[in-house]
């Protein structure tokens, strides 16, 4: 894999899938190695897919400070990866908590973005966060059978405070749109890929003044393109059109049938959707 070094001296590594166009991704999880988002649902076949290890997730090093770890930090590692890609400007995609990542970024480089995605992003940067009545709400749509009741049980007790890795897997099928082969397979391979203690420190305090990050992203000229999924509960449909709503050229895209990672529901829809905004916008 690619290296590249920040500005703090850690070395971070990328992945480049496909062809064409370059495409920056940004993995969520938050802070889990970028190998989950896969080829995009096959968008690889028309963009080259810029995948970022964020510092301690995959190939990427530890640094020497973890305080580092906070996203605010990580937004410098956006650029440097910028001016190491040789990009004037980039187009950025973004998944679930890199939402956050890439809305600084926005706000500090309005100047460097060309389109950005956002793929079932959280948005707590802006002060919109889901509630757990939100959340609820969303897995109950999936009650009905054996297994989603099972899964509508366990999320309620993570809600609730029971925050184990049993109640996880029970509540597993609740983030996909089919909870198939290639679902539980995905699922399963995030016990791996995660940097748990990078996590902890991602939304840690002090990260961001959401009203300032709200001012700044009313400058900002390129389109945002906001994917959701009509089953997702973090955020849910009327949050998301909340948080494109916070930019001057936000548009809103909610996938029927989809859940948090609409790329493995419906790839291509997905990978068609997106590509239309990258090349013509909205």
């Amino acid at each position: 894999m690619p290296i590249f070094t920040t500005y703090d001296g850690t070395e971070l590594a990328y992945r480049t899938l496909g062809e064409g166009p370059p495409l920056v991704c940004l993995p969520g999880g938050a802070m889990r190695a970028s190998r989950y988002l896969g080829d995009l649902g096959g968008l690889a076949a028309r963009r080259t897919l810029i995948l970022l290890d964020l510092r301690g997730t995959g190939d990427s090093a530890v640094p020497a400070d973890e305080s580092t770890y906070r996203v605010d930090h990580q937004v410098a590692d956006v650029e440097a990866l910028r001016v190491h890609l040789g990009l004037e400007r980039m187009d950025v995609l973004a998944h679930s908590a890199a939402g956050n990542l890439a809305m600084l970024y926005a706000a500090a480089h309005p100047q460097r973005l060309g389109r950005t995605v956002l793929v079932t992003p959280t948005a707590w940067v802006l002060d919109l966060v889901s509630t757990a009545e939100d959340r609820l709400a969303a897995a109950r749509l999936r009650a009905g059978t054996e297994l989603y009741d099972t899964a509508v049980e366990a999320y309620g007790r993570i809600l609730g405070g029971a925050d184990t890795a049993e109640e996880w897997d029970r509540a597993a099928p609740l983030f996909y749109g089919r909870w198939d082969d290639v679902a539980q397979a995905h699922d399963a391979a995030g016990e791996h890929e995660q940097n748990e203690k990078a996590a902890a420190a991602y939304a840690g305090p002090g990260a961001c003044d959401p009203a300032a990050v709200r001012e700044a992203l009313r400058q900002l000229a390129g389109e945002v393109l906001v994917l959701a999924g009509a089953l997702d509960g973090n955020p849910p449909p009327g949050l998301a059109e909340r948080i494109a709503a916070a930019f001057p050229a936000g548009i809103l895209d909610v996938r029927p049938g989809a859940a948090h990672f609409p790329w493995l529901d419906d790839p291509e829809g997905f990978a068609e959707r997106v590509e239309r905004f990258l090349t013509t916008g909205a």
